[in-house]
């Protein structure tokens, strides 16, 4: 299994008993592996923790934990802008030392995650605050498919 990115087409490419193409989106100030730079990070990573297996869709994270609650219409209108992290979460580490792995570009520390969105956000253009957002039963269906350690590849 190996999953591609593409920033500059806004695709994720799962490879492996079969391939998957889902739309998603990405930073809304493109590529940058810095630390409080919202940027998307480029290169190789791995996906450290699957995190929400079972849970209904449009289960609410807060702290990578189940809050409890189900994102309605009504709550995402009432926080128009939190960026909600829904359904699963594909928590990203990255394996290039200096690029995305240690220091100020380490993307685990800084909570890189393949995640849901509330359905209305727009996919297939750059609106996320450095993650790789998803519709949420493609990242359920994602989620089902790839294991712990699955390499990840971000490219431009």
């Amino acid at each position: 299994m190996h999953i591609t990115i593409s920033l500059a087409d806004q695709i994720l490419t799962l490879d492996g008993a079969g391939q998957r193409r889902y739309p998603v989106s990405t930073a809304a100030v493109g590529a940058d592996e810095r630390s409080g730079s919202n940027g998307t990070p480029r290169g190789e990573h791995l996906v450290r923790a699957r995190i929400g297996e079972g849970l209904p869709v449009g289960a609410v994270f807060r702290g990578r934990r189940f809050s409890g609650e189900i994102l309605t219409p009504e709550r995402a209108a009432a926080e128009p802008e939190r960026d909600w992290i829904l359904s699963r979460i594909l928590w990203l580490g990255g394996l290039e030392a200096g690029k995305n792995q240690g220091g100020d570009v380490d993307s685990f520390r800084r909570f890189i995650y393949i995640h849901g969105t509330p359905d209305h956000e727009p996919m297939g253009q750059p609106a996320s605050h450095g993650c790789i957002r998803m519709r949420n039963a493609d990242v359920i269906d994602l989620f089902d498919r790839v294991p712990l350690g699955c390499a990840v590849s971000i490219t431009e």
